[in-house]
């Protein structure tokens, strides 16, 4: 991932503030957070169940193997 830094953060904010307008900024804002939010939970369930499945497939293997 790049570091864009200090300078260029401001310079992507003052860009995003003249293209978007400052009564737009805080709905784009909440939006962007809303949007990662859901994408960080989505991300821990598909771990969980990934997860889940192995624990069956080694619980599997292990029953067989008894036999």
């Amino acid at each position: 991932m790049p570091n864009i830094g200090i300078p260029g953060l401001i310079l992507v904010l003052i860009i995003a503030l003249i293209i978007f307008g400052p009564s737009k900024l805080p709905q784009l804002g909440k939006a962007v957070g809303q949007t990662l939010k859901e994408f960080k939970t989505s991300t821990r369930d598909i771990i969980n169940d990934d997860e889940k499945d192995d624990k069956k497939v080694e619980a599997s293997e292990v029953n067989v193997d008894k036999k």
